[in-house]
């Protein structure tokens, strides 16, 4: 497979540095062809500005949307952008690498997806009538492909669990993961959390090195989070709200997207199946 690993760390010579050495390295003994944006090593702008858009008329006032799928349409948005739209046509699988910084993506990632995605790219794809709201949520440029998050924290896993004082790291990365891997169309693989790694001596590392060469070993079989197609029937539209009949009645929030998982055999971190 074609794998894309977006890296957006600052020092090379840190945990996740090490860790990317040793995914591509075990991507690469299983035959897969690789490639890596290092996001700061690459001097990534992550704001997007007027400077995206040259062919915007100077006196107009700058929608980025409707900018972007406008430059994206005429082939003119800049090279850096249209580089990396090429490198995710071209990847089977994308993988995002980063620190969970205040409880989310750097910011130089984030501003990868604003620019990078563009408007009839990424999204604004498909048509919008009583049965179909355009080709988003398990639709879109990237069906078919598989994507996945790898992912420090420094906290303890226990503070991500549950009852755990920042909340399940699964709802964290859910605006990441649902919004916007799944948006776009990606399977969205189960994260791969490593947590407290401002703490690990060497057998720790080894311990979660060895982890992550499975999963990359797995990347073409591990079932993908089974997120609910916007289309598949699951949503009311134009409203987009899940029917009524359909999720626990009990669940609120980012587990109604879910379908249940335990029906299907799969089991996710800190959950159980009755």
């Amino acid at each position: 497979m074609n794998v894309l690993l977006v890296f957006a760390h600052p020092e090379p010579r840190s945990l996740n540095g090490a860790l990317r050495d040793v995914a591509v390295a075990e991507l690469k003994a299983q035959r897969h062809d690789v490639r890596v944006s290092d996001l700061y090593a690459q001097g990534w702008k992550s704001e997007i500005d007027r400077t995206d858009f040259p062919a915007l008329a100077h006196d107009a006032r700058l929608r980025p949307g409707p900018a972007s799928g406008e430059a994206f349409a005429a082939g003119t948005l800049t090279d850096d952008v249209k580089a990396e739209q090429e490198k995710l046509l071209w990847a089977d699988v994308l993988i995002l690498q980063f620190p969970l910084w205040w409880y989310t993506m750097p910011a130089i990632l984030k501003g990868w997806v604003d620019r990078v995605y563009a408007y009839g790219f990424a999204y604004g794809v498909g048509e919008h009538n009583d049965r179909h709201w355009g080709d988003r949520f398990g639709e879109g440029t990237f069906a078919g492909k598989r994507a996945m998050l790898i992912v420090t924290t420094g906290g303890w896993e226990e503070h991500y669990a549950p009852r755990g004082i920042n909340g399940p790291i699964d709802d964290l990365l859910f605006p990441i993961n649902h919004g916007i891997l799944y948006y776009p169309g990606y399977d969205v693989l189960p994260p791969f959390v490593a947590h407290r790694v401002d703490h690990l001596d060497e057998k720790g590392f080894n311990l979660i090195a060895d982890h992550l060469r499975e999963r990359m070993r797995t990347l073409a079989t591990t079932p993908p989070i089974p997120y609910r197609q916007q289309n598949g029937g699951d949503y009311l539209i134009p409203s987009l709200q899940l029917r009524p009949e359909l999720g626990d009645p009990g669940a609120s929030g980012f587990a109604l997207h879910v379908e249940n998982s335990c029906a299907q055999g799969i089991v996710h971190r800190d959950r159980e199946c009755a």
